[in-house]
This record gives structure tokens, C-alpha cells and sequence, in this order.
């Protein structure tokens, strides 16, 4: 049996995870910011990942994050004439980010790093039974 090669593909699914569950961090925290350094409002980023066929390694499978991508929809216009990025009407051009969204994608990326964890301490525990077979 050849532990090692789903091991890789549970690592890369971890280090995958973990980007995600930091983007969507970011928009989190990012869910009022109206003026970004681009000097417009800040806009929702997304994941992309893909699979890993072959790598370095003949037969290694895996995922990686190919990319991530901006949301172009634009944000919502609130009134809010005190607020000092408000234009001549007085409004507010708000990101792009729905707090129910995120915390859904929170909430996935969360169980899907937990399962591929879940995966590589079962992998590791087969090793070591398998180890001590001929004990």
C-alpha cells in the first residue's frame, strides 16, 4: 500500500483550504471598507482551485489554488450623506460582500480542512499499524 501518495494529495487539499479560509478572512474583515488602495470600494475575492494530475512525482494527485479572483458585481449604494467617501448625493458605494455568503464559505472551507486532517491522521494511524504487522 502506497500511503504516501494520498498523503500529498491531503496535504495539498490543506494548503488549499488554508488560502481560502484566509481570503475569506480577508473579505470578512474587508465587508465595510469603502475605500480600498485602489481608491474604490474594496472588492470580494474567490478562491479557484484545480486538480493536480501528475506532479512531481509520476501519478501524484492532488489540488492546488490556481488562482484568486476578484469579484466584479459591483457593491450596494447606501445613503449615508455623513459618510466621508459619500459622492454629491450622498451616496456610499459599499463592497461587495454578503456576510451570509462568507460565513457559508467560512463554514465549508472550515469542514473541508477538517476532513482532509481527518484523512491524513487515518493514513498515519494505517502506517503505523501496518509498521507494527511484522512486529
Amino acid at each position: 500500500m502506497n500511503f504516501i501518495a494520498g498523503i500529498h494529495a491531503t496535504a495539498s487539499a490543506l494548503t488549499a483550504e488554508q488560502v481560502r479560509l484566509d481570503v475569506v478572512s480577508e473579505n470578512i474583515a474587508n465587508a465595510y471598507t469603502t475605500k480600498d488602495t485602489d481608491g474604490a470600494a474594496y472588492k470580494r475575492k474567490a478562491v479557484v482551485f484545480e486538480a493536480v494530475l501528475g506532479g512531481a512525482q509520476k501519478g501524484e494527485k492532488g489540488v492546488r489554488v490556481s488562482a484568486v479572483k476578484p469579484d466584479s458585481t459591483p457593491g450596494d449604494l447606501v445613503y449615508n450623506p455623513g459618510h466621508p467617501h459619500a459622492n454629491k448625493e450622498g451616496m456610499v458605494r459599499m463592497p461587495n460582500i454578503k456576510m451570509a455568503n462568507e460565513m457559508v464559505d467560512l463554514m465549508s472551507a472550515s469542514r473541508a480542512y477538517e476532513a482532509n486532517l481527518t484523512v491524513a491522521r487515518n493514513a498515519r494511524s494505517l502506517a503505523m499499524k501496518a509498521l507494527s504487522i511484522g512486529k
